[in-house]
């Protein structure tokens, strides 16, 4: 495993856990009438590697299941983050060469 792998995968994991707590604090909002987080927010957070703890959030809290996009949204999240820390498990190198030819695509070079 390449070095600061561990710590990058606890980081992940610490982040996850964030994440399902603002989905817990937005249902239990809901369920009291208060003040809630924006939609924006929990789609941004669980879009920029929180998809597992949103998804886990959905699923065990039952909060955002209809409310579209998150049906399609989260899953779609959970899926593309696994897959892109499986491959940097699995082939760092491979992974790196990808993200950097997806980059430069943007980048226009």
């Amino acid at each position: 495993m390449a070095p600061g792998t561990l710590t990058l995968l606890a980081i992940a994991a610490l982040y996850n856990v964030v994440v399902f707590c603002v989905y817990w604090l937005d249902k239990d909002a809901a369920r009291n009438g208060e003040w809630r987080i924006r939609e924006t927010t929990l789609l941004s957070l669980a879009l920029f590697g929180g998809g597992v703890g949103a998804l886990l959030a959905q699923r065990l809290l039952r909060h955002k299941t209809r409310k579209q996009p998150f049906p399609v949204a989260l899953p779609t999240f959970f899926v593309v983050q696994i897959t892109a820390a499986s491959a940097v498990l699995i082939a760092p190198e491979r992974a790196a060469a990808a993200l950097d030819a997806v980059l430069r695509s943007f980048a226009g070079n």
